[in-house]
């Protein structure tokens, strides 16, 4: 396993350009679903990045369907682009899906989510078969969300935490709970988690899920939401409730995420930045082809500050 950092990966790849590799390339991008801003800024970055290089794209939306994204790559490969990207939509069946590709002797890079059992490999071991898993490494965003939490609960008793999870079906869900709670333990925090319950990554269902919570226990210290979109609606059902809980997310770095901190609405966030791991993911791809000899199965990640009031600037993307 190769770590490569965001400004490592920048920095060997400044000097792209189309003329710079003789052959015209084509690369293929298939998303989770373009209906969620985060995948759009994703392509948005792919997109723009293989334009300054001279590189042709074509990106494919499967709407959320696992059988869609299969049958998108089949397109990819049947269209023999030189390179694939893909944000994988079940973490274990996407096993099978880069085996697909390599077997057509295509470049593959994931990004955002991993690829095989988050039981069986850790997020920053990729799958042998990619070129490079480009992500987010949630365990680490949970961990500095943890932080931040830790400094806000009561230190004269037990504190009572709900966490609004993502859908379970997204292996970065575990991590961004293993890493907060990491965290805690780490900062000696006194505290349960009170109430969990899953989400469809949506505003609405943060609202209510947090409506629920504080019905059930008025009393509640803090809330840590797995997502800006969640804790915008949390922050809602909080209103609401004339309830003085706090509220901390990851998954941050949205407009509407940072107005919400900016305007008390919400404790803090977790810098997360779609654009540029399209970015990244055009690099990783590009490279890969243009440098075979570029090792396989890299993790490329990058920094993930706390978003407060104080560092309100610290996630320069606003997606």
């Amino acid at each position: 396993m190769a770590l490569v950092g965001a400004s490592a990966l920048a920095a060997s790849t400044v000097s792209m350009s189309g003329a710079a590799f003789s052959k015209d390339l084509t690369f293929g991008y298939v998303p989770a679903s373009l209906e969620y801003p985060y995948n759009v800024m994703t392509a948005q970055g792919f997109e723009k990045a293989a334009k300054e290089a001279g590189v042709k794209t074509v990106v494919l939306d499967p709407r959320g369907s696992v059988e869609k994204q299969g049958n998108a790559l089949d397109d990819l490969i049947n269209q023999q682009v030189d390179a694939i990207g893909f944000l994988p939509l079940d973490s274990v069946v996407a096993e099978s899906f880069v085996d697909k590709v390599n077997d057509a002797n295509i470049p593959i890079v994931a990004i955002a989510l991993q690829v095989g059992d988050s039981a069986k490999r850790q997020v920053t071991d990729p799958y042998p078969g990619l070129s490079a898993l480009v992500a987010t490494d949630n365990y680490k965003s949970g961990e500095v969300a943890g932080e931040m939490a830790a400094g806000l609960l009561p230190k004269d008793r037990k504190a009572k935490i709900g966490i609004v999870m993502g859908d379970p079906a997204y292996t970065i869900v575990k991590l961004d709970t293993d890493g907060f709670r990491a965290a805690l333990d780490k900062a000696g925090a006194n505290y349960d988690i009170v109430a969990e319950q899953p989400t469809n990554w949506t505003p609405d269902e943060g609202e209510a899920v947090c409506q629920n919570f504080l019905t059930a226990h008025p009393d509640m210290d803090l809330i840590y939401s797995h997502a800006d979109d969640m804790a915008i609606g949390c922050a809602r059902a909080i209103d609401s409730a004339g309830s003085k809980v706090q509220l901390v997310a990851t998954g941050g770095g949205s407009k509407l995420g940072t107005d919400a901190i900016a305007a008390g609405e919400m404790y803090g966030s977790v810098c997360t930045r779609p654009e540029l791991l399209g970015t990244l993911m055009f690099q990783s791809m590009y490279e890969a082809v243009t440098k075979p000899e570029t090792p396989k199965a890299r993790f490329v990640t990058y920094d993930m500050p706390a978003i407060t009031k104080a560092t309100i600037d610290a996630c320069p993307e606003k997606w």
